[in-house]
């Protein structure tokens, strides 16, 4: 199959070096998956940004959020007995599980979609609360009837939740707390009401039964959903054996709602993938990669942070074009454009 992306040639747009940390003691370490969205004629995104602490001899620092939104610092000897350190994301102390960073939702803009910068005014989104005290992640933006809708992972001891927020200036925000328990992320709510309906895609995770699937949810309101159904499995022996999760919020497109997927092998190598969902009712599936169409290749895709990784949650589409903004390598932000089109016609 051949290559349906075409690279930025300015790949990667941002690097952890490019923006300030967000406290004295804290340093960027990664850049990831930023939402995507257009608002004052601007292109905008809302960049994952992880930070931590700078490392000393003999001790690993774990940054959490108190229940105030202040950032305390737990010090672990490397050598404790209790450690469990073999994962450059997670550690495990004391039988509880830990992030190695903190993330928080930082805001940037370009006038041509490939130069960004912070612009003033606009603040930062940080975890609140016991449900967020690890940070929050990998934010999908939304456009709904004047409104966006802000849908993210929400870390803590207590699990990974989705959490909403809503904006309609991106200086003001409601928080709507929790809209779907633990263990679950990848939120993408549709840009469109289907037969007066709410909908959107989720990845509830199994460590037993079931798998890392795409579920589909509705709602009346869009804070409440029910008549969950999953829609996308795992294939065996595919490029996206291991999980699948949503990207950015489905397009609409004649044939039917074309979503973007991440799917990670058991090599964990993250590709993307295309879905085709039916119009008037998304929970059937019309068609589906049978190869992806992007892998990692580039030396910014195969080595960073966790190296072998191509990661959507959002992107713009003019006519024909789809340009997708992509975490590489868990640690920059890069930019390629696709045509709806071919893409469709892959499946």
């Amino acid at each position: 199959m051949k290559e349906l992306a075409k690279r930025f040639h300015q790949n990667p747009l941002l690097k952890p070096a490019d923006l300030q940390s967000s406290s004295p003691g804290m340093q960027i370490i990664c850049l990831l998956n930023p939402g995507v969205f257009r608002f004052d004629g601007k292109t905008w995104l809302i960049v994952r940004v992880a930070e931590n602490t700078v490392a000393k001899k003999g001790s690993i620092f774990i940054p959490v959020l108190t229940e105030e939104g202040k950032t305390d610092i737990i010090e672990i000897p490397e050598d404790h007995p209790e450690l469990i350190n073999t994962d450059a994301r997670v550690v495990r102390y004391q039988g509880l599980d830990y992030l190695t960073t903190l993330s928080h939702l930082r805001l940037l803009c370009s006038d041509d979609g490939v130069k960004f910068y912070e612009p003033e005014g606009y603040p930062s989104l940080f975890g609140r609360g016991v449900l967020e005290a690890f940070g929050i992640e990998d934010c999908r933006v939304t456009f709904l009837e004047g409104k966006y809708y802000l849908t993210y992972t929400a870390v803590s001891g207590n699990g990974v939740t989705v959490g909403l927020r809503t904006t309609t200036d991106w200086k003001t925000f409601e928080s709507h707390g929790v809209i779907f328990p633990p263990h679950n992320k990848d939120c993408a709510i549709f840009e469109e009401k289907i037969n007066g309906k709410y909908y959107a895609l989720h990845r509830p995770s199994s460590v037993d039964l079931g798998g890392n699937f795409i579920w589909i949810a509705e709602s009346p309101d869009g804070l409440h959903w029910g008549n969950h159904k999953c829609i996308v499995k795992t294939r065996k022996d595919h490029w996206d054996c291991a999980r699948v999760g949503a990207g950015a919020a489905p397009i609409k497109t004649e044939e039917g709602w074309l979503e973007i997927y991440h799917g990670a092998n058991y090599d964990h190598q993250y590709c993307l993938g295309a879905v085709l969902m039916d119009l008037n009712d998304p929970s059937k599936i019309i068609a589906r990669s049978d190869a992806p169409i992007m892998v990692p290749t580039e030396q910014y895709e195969t080595s960073g942070f966790f190296g072998n990784v191509i990661f959507t949650n959002g992107h713009v589409v003019d006519g024909d074009t789809l340009t997708i903004y992509y975490g590489a390598a868990d640690e920059f932000v890069c930019a390629a454009k696709f045509s709806i089109n071919e893409i469709l016609a892959s499946l």
